[in-house]
């Protein structure tokens, strides 16, 4: 790779912390304010019928996957791409979707909501209201797809950065304004979030039209395209379904064997775990669109080396973010909510470390993606995820507690993550040998060090401001290590460039 290609990365994944920075701070404590002003079971309530509606949505993550992919593939190709081509034939292929989505949520989901979700009698009334404003959402989310994906595409992760706060700013006063409103909350908070994703919609369409010129859509029909992209889209299809499906399906299994109340136990733990990933998820955005554009353009040995080195990274990223939060969860949780539903502190522990093999896996179905040779990848790897649902159902059947949903889901990544590892190696060729010794071997190091470190870091923690304080040294203490012994030397030079560089800006 060459040194403007690093540099990009390195500025966009320092831009796009600062942004997730910002965003996890509001949008935690917005979910504190969202959840003292509904009261448990309307905060269950609201997760879980949204979370019917997401099953949906697999086909938004598909067209999401597919469209990224052309738009840096096109990219990648220089002259030889044609990227306004790509935008206009994926814009129709979203309204095509977009369709399909409302036409099953308005059959099928509203069915399965009104008829089998544990939902009290007396709030069936909010519930459909919240259904119908959370379908709303979803069809401005997927019709919004294009132009994200062009604005990350073409790395302009200062606009991606400035959209997603003024998005979780609104979201905050939304939160905010719901304890002044004597009507239903529920309703209320349901219909303001929905015009927030109005809002998120017309900005990057906007600022699209203005920056960003194969964004201005003219109706092209190319047959060849269209289908090709649809064909592509369908074998992520298997992915969106099984992640969407795996989540909410878990979500709503734990809903008609428990209660709401259980459920807004996995809803603040899924909001801290995707808070928590965010950070990796800022790192992956950023180096996504390169490993799309060398597979294009051929050059095999840097798109290796960029795959072992963010693969490597985003489990840092992650590490460095979720061994406090594991350790410390249930302080952690009391300091943050007023009232912490039962659960939640194994969920959110759990849940934390199940994206550890997603931080590993994300640089790898990029690559796959990248190939277009995805078909075998997206049957296989679905089947292993998707038996997640039938173990759970069995498992609360016999009478286990909900935690073994989450316990479940662990081993079933990891099966997931081991296939990615050698599918992968089809396409793109390379030891798994060196794959070890690069990836896993530094990241198990790190691991097995600081963990010793953190358990004593909590036993001799007691009160708000020695947990504090205990966080933010277990903190420094990780990176340490990681800089010290986690990262070659070539790394730690890139590392230390990239700060001094910081600094001297800064000063």
């Amino acid at each position: 790779m060459t040194n403007q290609s690093n540099s990009r990365i390195a500025k966009n994944t320092i831009l796009l912390y600062v942004r997730m920075l910002i965003t996890l701070v509001i949008t935690l404590y917005t979910s504190r304010v969202v959840l003292s002003a509904l009261g448990e079971n309307d905060f269950g309530l609201y997760n879980v019928i949204g979370g019917v509606v997401v099953l949906f949505s697999f086909l938004t993550s598909a067209l999401t996957n597919a469209t990224q992919r052309y738009i840096n593939y096109n990219l990648g190709l220089g002259e030889n791409g044609d990227v306004h081509k790509v935008f206009n034939v994926a814009t129709i292929a979203h309204y095509t979707i977009l369709l399909v989505v409302f036409v099953l949520a308005e059959t099928i989901g509203l069915w399965f909501t009104e008829t089998q979700l544990n939902i009290p009698s007396d709030r069936m009334d909010a519930a459909r209201w919240v259904y119908q404003m959370t379908i709303l959402a979803t069809l401005f989310s997927i019709i919004v797809i294009p132009y994200r994906s062009s604005i990350i595409a073409t790395e302009r992760m200062s606009i991606f950065a400035y959209i997603s706060i003024f998005e979780v700013v609104l979201r905050l006063f939304v939160a905010m304004s719901l304890p002044y409103y004597g009507s239903d909350i529920l309703i209320l908070y349901s219909g303001l979030i929905t015009g927030v994703s109005i809002l998120s919609f017309f900005s990057y369409r906007i600022i699209c039209r203005k920056t960003i010129a194969f964004t201005r859509f003219k109706f092209v029909w190319d047959k060849v395209l269209y289908k090709e992209m649809m064909t592509f889209s369908s074998w992520y299809l298997f992915g969106g379904v099984t992640q969407v499906g795996s989540k909410q399906g878990v979500n709503i299994l734990i809903n008609i064997f428990y209660n709401v109340g259980v459920n807004a136990a996995v809803g603040i733990a899924n909001q801290v775990s995707n808070a928590v990933f965010g950070f990796v998820s800022s790192f992956q955005t950023a180096f996504n669109p390169q490993i799309v554009k060398l597979y294009a353009s051929g050059e095999h040995d840097n798109l290796l080396s960029l795959i072992f080195r963010s693969s490597k990274m985003s489990y840092y990223l992650l590490f460095i973010i979720s061994l406090p939060v594991i350790v410390f969860c249930d302080r952690i949780l009391s300091i943050w909510l007023v009232d912490v539903p039962q659960y939640t502190a194994v969920f959110t522990q759990l849940v934390i470390a199940t994206s550890v093999f997603e931080a590993l896996s994300a640089p790898l179905w990029t690559a796959i993606g990248a190939t277009g040779h995805i078909k075998y990848y997206q049957i296989f790897v679905s089947l292993i995820i998707i038996f997640d649902i039938p173990l759970v159902y069995i498992a609360l059947k016999l009478g286990a507690s909900p935690t073994i949903a989450f316990v479940i889901y662990i081993f079933v990544s990891l099966f997931a993550y081991i296939y990615r590892v050698l599918y992968i190696r089809r396409y793109v060729k390379y030891s798994i040998l060196d794959y070890l010794k690069k990836v896993i071997i530094p990241c198990l190091f790190v691991t097995l060090l600081s963990i010793p470190v953190s358990l004593i870091a909590y036993h001799y923690s007691d009160g708000i401001i020695s947990t504090l304080v205990m966080i933010l040294l277990l903190v420094m203490f990780t990176t340490m290590v990681i800089f010290s012994l986690g990262l070659n030397k070539g790394e730690r030079l890139f590392v230390e460039d990239k700060v001094k560089s910081i600094i001297s800006r800064v000063l």
